[in-house]
């Protein structure tokens, strides 16, 4: 039976966050790919600083009419960059075509 600890060599606790050139080519690669999804949620990701579990939350109409979004009880209010924008109303587009 194998006792090692499952975190062996491994390095716990807060990662590094993402320097500007990753977080680039991440929008890139997700632009290039056609992930509309993926891209207005990494978007939303950076804008609003949201944990993963709210973000996914999220309905059209906090974001597409101004609502708000609800972290640890209370509203959050957070304003979309242009190209986060860009990217929701590309998946709402999408959606509706499909």
């Amino acid at each position: 039976m194998n006792t090692s600890p499952w975190n062996k060599d491994r390095i716990i606790g807060q990662k590094r966050s993402l320097q500007i050139s990753h977080i680039w080519g991440i929008r890139i690669r997700l632009e290039q790919e056609g992930k509309t999804r993926d891209l207005a949620l990494f978007n939303m990701a950076l804008d609003s600083k949201l944990p993963g579990c709210d973000l996914v939350k999220l309905k059209v109409s906090d974001v597409a009419y101004g609502g708000s979004v609800s972290k640890t009880g209370s509203p959050v209010q957070f304003e979309i960059t242009k190209g986060t924008r860009e990217a929701v109303a590309a998946l709402i587009d999408a959606w509706q075509f499909s």
